[in-house]
């Protein structure tokens, strides 16, 4: 369950009757229990409690009292020896009336409210269902619980007005929205007056059979687009002109309003009676949108970035240096006159805009500043000089676009409320201003330049009003001589293979000067290549961007960033790998990296981790790695004295040549075929010790294992299906269906192997080391007959630093690569005592593991379930290779990385 789903069922059951003896049950299951789950509970089989209430065992101890008991209950289930000895986080008492709750593990104020407003809290509960949550949401359950509503609405809407919900109307539904949504919060943040009540007004004027409530919302709206002194020429009647004249293009063109059931205008009232004022745009913002998206609303709720997340772009993108300017002025009058004059020019331009959340927290972390300016000239209840015209979006649909806007507007008024205060607030508010600033369009195929010109009083594209239409271009006509552009971004994510045709003719577009990029990189890289176009002329302009960190790995990495350093533009600032998660249940985020960009300067670098430390540098290079300017390039054959490595057999068969456990052993009894049955060794077979069987068939013993039906069969389903191939180098292979399409090593006695694919959760890469019996498929890399001690670098931590840095990742997989992994690994000139330490460093490794067959890999190299024997050979075998490579052991992982990216540049002749 997603966190507005948890919403629903918490208001579900919170609006029955109160049920004492199903409560515990009923809120176990609105946070995602299953029903078997529950009824463990109910039987008492997994119940826990000592106190007749229900323990879930590292969830929640719940118990329903008597009537005016819940606080001495509350403290009874605290105290309770069941409640430690499960490790419940929270607690939760409650008598029908109050309701009381604690999180055990957190500094969190407890919540005690009437039971039927427990909803209002459900945030405080969401690790119950597995979300892990930022304290932004759990303290902000308005904005889902509205977002639930508003979903609700939309989809009884579309029901009884299908052709609202078509391409043609689709636009129309969705400004409707937008309307709405602003209407509630004008009526409760008072740009409405007293008597221009939005939702009574409906609530009064319609009939409660819903016949016109369309017709009552589209006078209202009528009334909003029309000057107050014109009403009554205008046909707006006595009851409507109580409500301002709002413009900006909100109100303007058609008012038709879709018509509404019973059960819509219910909801309507429903949404009307919350409190807007604790509306959050930064938040709202990023799920509303998912309203509107048939393809997103399953994951309603889910999207949304976290306000520290995007400060990690935008602090060391240009705010710290704001603040450390504010600092330097201190009380110096001109010093802070300057400042703010600065500010009122800065753009900021976020190409990828969604909602607008990067925006508004820009906007917001803006005026802070300015408002401390302000006090401390002594004009606190100055107006603001920062624009919203000075924050600029290109949006691709239609919804996000309109919702950024209105959020840019609602946060404009929070800010004018908060620092200027309510009066002056709503005095400047209204009417809004025309101007539009975000624009509807596809950002790989708009010029930059032409949405955000870095001088000048105009602009290309234009539009006629901020909200009606649908948006492809934009207008703003003021004078920004001298002010700095910054850039940032969230944008998309989409692996090369995973692109539509479409995307990839976009990404063609983005990288015309360097048509090979748009085949291999991912789609984010889009946003990289139009900002080089966008700097060129811009030369001051700088960037930040949120992106996979597959971007700065493997070929992308040797790809990507040379293009851009050889136009003079260098990465000014990065920040390392972390997962970038949202409100999914049980999600583990994508990981991704933030890169800074702008034209070479002799400033220092800045390199941030996730453990709040920066690192000062010269240069960053591709790898995210100080120091590094260089991206490391395929090799064809090992650098240094490893031995050669090779993929394992291909069999492109469609499974016909793979055997049951059951076929195998039926072959085996037979002396006549069981020579033609082989273990075979995929990535998953070797990590987790499955068995796997195939055919392996000599040339020579063809017709002979035709003999068996079982074989025969096989043999006839593998040419089928080769033939069917699209490939022509498949095809080829159906008249050679007995074996694989492609060979390696099958005459060598033994063979280490490597799995292409493996988890980033072990300490160390697995490797092993297998005899000829088994068929190495090519899901494996595998040096065959090579010496031990190439296992021995393998199994360093040196190497799994290095696969993590220059190889692709699939997810936050390892994707192992011969010809950037393993050939362009950097290994020093060994002598013969050297290979006899690595030797016996590998062999011990192997013996340790032997002690515990029969673990797999996957078991031995748990990383909270690894034998510190196991553990401790490995820091062995990590001291012998660190020490032939570099005479000390190294520090961490980065002074792995450093050393030998250094040596790298030294075996490469750079």
């Amino acid at each position: 369950m997603n966190a507005v789903e948890i919403e629903e069922a918490i208001s579900a059951l919170a609006e029955r009757p109160f049920d004492a003896e199903e409560f515990a049950y009923a809120f176990l299951e609105a946070f995602g229990n299953k029903e078997t789950t529950l009824k463990r509970l109910r039987k008492g089989e997994s119940n826990r409690s000592d106190l007749g209430g229900v323990l879930q065992t590292n969830n929640i101890h719940i118990a329903v009292c008597e009537s005016g008991e819940v606080t001495r209950t509350l403290a009874a289930l605290k105290a309770s020896p069941a409640t430690a000895r499960a490790k419940a986080r929270f607690v939760l008492a409650t008598d029908g009336d109050l309701f009381e709750a604690e999180d055990l593990t957190s500094d969190d104020a407890p919540i005690s409210c009437a039971y039927a407003d427990f909803p209002n809290h459900f945030g405080f509960f969401l690790p119950l269902a597995g979300i892990t949550t930022v304290k932004q949401v759990r303290e902000s359950s308005f904005d889902i619980r509205a977002t639930s509503r508003l979903n609700r609405l939309y989809v009884e809407l579309l029901k009884d007005n299908p052709e609202w919900g078509k391409a043609r109307r689709r636009h129309d539904m969705n400004h409707f929205m937008a309307r709405l949504i602003f209407c509630f919060f004008a009526e409760d943040t008072e740009i409405f007056d007293s008597g221009a009540a939005f939702t009574s007004a409906i609530e009064t004027m319609s009939a409660k059979d819903s016949s016109n409530t369309h017709d009552v919302i589209s006078t209202l709206f009528r009334a909003m687009n029309t000057k107050a002194e014109v009403h009554a020429a205008a046909g707006v009647p006595r009851w409507a002109s109580r409500f301002p004249y709002v413009n900006g293009g909100l109100f303007s063109g058609s008012t038709d309003v879709p018509r509404f059931s019973r059960i819509a205008r219910s909801y309507l009232l429903h949404i009307g009676s919350l409190d807007w004022k604790k509306i959050n745009p930064d938040i709202f913002g990023s799920m509303i949108q998912a309203v509107a998206d048939d393809d997103e609303r399953g994951a309603l709720g889910m999207h949304y970035t976290s306000v520290p997340n995007i400060l990690k772009v935008l602090n060391p993108l240009f705010l710290d240096d704001l603040r450390e300017k504010l600092e330097e002025s201190s009380d110096n009058g001109r010093m802070l006159l300057n400042l703010r004059k600065r500010m009122s020019k800065i753009r900021v331009f976020d190409p990828a805009c969604g909602s607008g959340n990067f925006l508004v927290i820009a906007y917001k972390e803006m005026r802070a500043i300015e408002a401390e300016i302000n006090r401390r000239r002594d004009e606190a209840d100055r107006r603001t000089e920062i624009p919203l015209t000075n924050f600029r979006g290109i949006e691709l649909r239609d919804f996000p676009a309109e919702i950024a806007r209105l959020a840019l507007i609602i946060a404009e008024y929070q800010c004018d409320v908060l620092y200027r205060g309510q009066k002056e607030a709503l005095r400047d508010f209204l009417p809004l201003d025309a101007q539009n600033w975000i624009t509807c369009g596809n950002a790989l195929r708009l010029d930059w330049l032409s949405i955000c010109p870095p001088t000048g009083t105009g602009m290309k594209h234009h539009a006629d009003d901020l909200f009606h239409t649908p948006l492809n271009q934009a207008q703003i006509d003021f004078e920004n001589e001298g002010g700095e552009t910054y850039i940032c971004g969230n944008p998309p994510y989409k692996g090369s293979k995973w692109q539509t045709s479409e995307q990839k003719e976009e990404l063609a577009s983005a990288w015309a000067k360097f048509p090979h990029l748009a085949k291999t990189t991912d789609y984010v890289s889009g946003w990289v290549a139009r900002y080089l176009d966008y700097a060129a002329k811009v030369p001051d302009a700088v960037a930040a961007f949120v992106m996979t960190n597959s971007i700065c790995q493997g070929q992308q990495a040797s790809d990507i960033w040379p293009v851009a350093f050889r136009r003079d533009i260098e990465i000014r600032f990065a920040h390392t790998p972390f997962k970038w998660s949202n409100l999914a249940s049980h999600n583990a985020g994508v990981t991704v990296i933030i890169v800074g960009l702008g034209s070479l300067s002799n400033r220092p670098k800045r390199l941030f981790d996730d453990e709040g430390r920066v690192r000062e540098c010269n240069v960053i290079g591709p790898y995210l790695v100080p120091n590094m300017p260089d991206a490391v390039a395929k090799a064809n054959k090992p650098l240094g004295p490893q031995a050669i490595m090779l993929f394992g057999n291909m069999p492109r068969d469609g499974g016909h040549l793979f055997l049951t456990i059951q076929e195998a052993a039926e072959l085996r009894r037979d002396p006549a075929t069981s020579r033609y049955v082989r273990r075979f060794l995929g990535s998953e077979e070797l990590i987790n010790g499955k068995l796997r069987y195939c055919l392996w068939i000599e040339d020579q013993d063809v017709e002979a294992a035709k003999g068996q039906q079982l074989i025969a069969d096989r043999l006839a389903l593998v040419a089928d299906n080769r033939r069917a191939s699209p490939a022509e180098s498949t095809r080829t292979f159906a008249k050679l269906a007995h074996r694989f399409v492609q060979i390696a090593g099958t005459a060598a006695k033994a063979a280490i192997v490597v799995p292409r694919v493996s988890s980033e959760n072990r300490e160390y890469l697995p490797v092993d080391l297998v005899s000829a019996d088994c068929i190495i498929g090519d899901r494996n890399f595998a040096l065959y007959d090579a010496p031990l001690w190439n296992l021995a670098l393998i199994a360093s931590r040196m190497h799994w630093v290095w696969i993590g840095t220059v190889c692709v990742r699939m997810r936050t997989d390892f994707s192992y690569s011969n010809t950037l992994g393993w050939n362009a690994f950097p290994v020093p000139t060994l002598t013969d005592r050297n290979r006899e330490h690595l030797q016996r460093a590998a062999e011990d490794i192997l013996l340790v593991r032997e002690r515990y067959f029969p673990s797999t890999i996957a078991e031995l190299y748990d990383p909270n379930m690894m034998p510190e024997d196991l553990r401790e050979v490995h820091r062995q075998n990590d001291e012998v290779v660190e020490r032939i490579y570099f005479g000390r052991r190294m520090k961490n992982d980065t002074d792995r990385l450093e050393n030998l990216f250094m040596m790298y540049r030294k075996a490469v002749g750079r």
